[in-house]
């Protein structure tokens, strides 16, 4: 099967990282076919940067639909886009964000989400709330590390990632930890050795899910919420992928 992995920023070497920590964990016969929006911010932190992301976002998921892929993965943990995404395309989307808590929820009683910066809280906060599953999350902590930091070797920002998983074990008896962020997906296993407790990456459980959802043959439901999107006039550089209808 072919996955599509889109990352929504515009940053190259994170999607490389990304699609490293995929292909990783795919199982064999799984192809992973990245890509980088072309059009959007460097790293999305925060509602503007959603907002900025998702016309590049929307193109990359149009253009891989028609060359033939199996399933998407949005590979940024805000979900940009999902529902949007889940509209255009008809293969299975599967945000990592989305998929990161329902592992969590799968092997932990309590868990807690350890991400960037604190403007990226009311967003995680808010899809947990969208996705049922608030009540499990003890806590959504920030390590007040810069997305791009991550892409930095001379940066400190696993150390301060490192500590701020230690917090949630210690003060909100989080039974596991789920990494609030893409760029991220390295530190997984060596947090999770450090701190005796899981550490879940959303890129590694999205994988899992989209090849699950593939592989029992299911497609995105165009009844209801996630319809095509009818055919009207667009302006702009949105013209180039209007969608055709419904």
């Amino acid at each position: 099967m072919r996955i599509h992995l889109v990352n929504p920023n515009t940053t190259r070497s994170m999607t490389e990282k990304i699609a490293a920590a995929a292909r990783a964990v795919a199982a064999p016969g799984t192809e992973i076919v990245e890509a980088t929006s072309t059009m959007g911010p460097a790293s999305i932190e925060g509602h503007y940067d959603d907002a900025l992301a998702l016309p590049g976002l929307l193109a990359a998921v149009a253009q891989a639909e028609a060359s033939g892929v199996d399933a998407h993965i949005i590979a940024c943990f805000d979900d940009t886009g999902l529902d949007a995404t889940r509209s255009l395309a008809r293969a299975p989307v599967v945000g990592i964000g989305e998929a990161g808590f329902h592992f969590a929820s799968l092997i932990a009683h309590r868990f807690s989400v350890v991400t960037t910066l604190s403007r990226s809280i009311p967003v995680i906060e808010a899809n947990l709330l969208r996705s049922g599953l608030e009540r499990r999350c003890a806590r959504v902590r920030a390590s007040e590390v810069a997305v791009l930091e991550l892409e930095d070797p001379a940066s400190d920002a696993r150390a301060r990632i490192s500590e701020e998983v230690g917090r949630a074990v210690r003060e909100d008896r989080a039974e596991a930890i789920v990494l609030g962020c893409a760029g991220m997906a390295d530190l997984a296993r060596a947090l999770g050795e450090a701190h005796g407790v899981p550490v879940i990456d959303g890129v590694a459980s999205a994988v899992a899910l989209a090849e699950g959802l593939v592989r029992v043959g299911l497609v995105t439901s165009k009844s209801g919420a996630y319809a095509a999107p009818r055919a009207k006039a667009y302006s702009g550089r949105l013209a180039d992928f209007a969608p055709s209808g419904d």
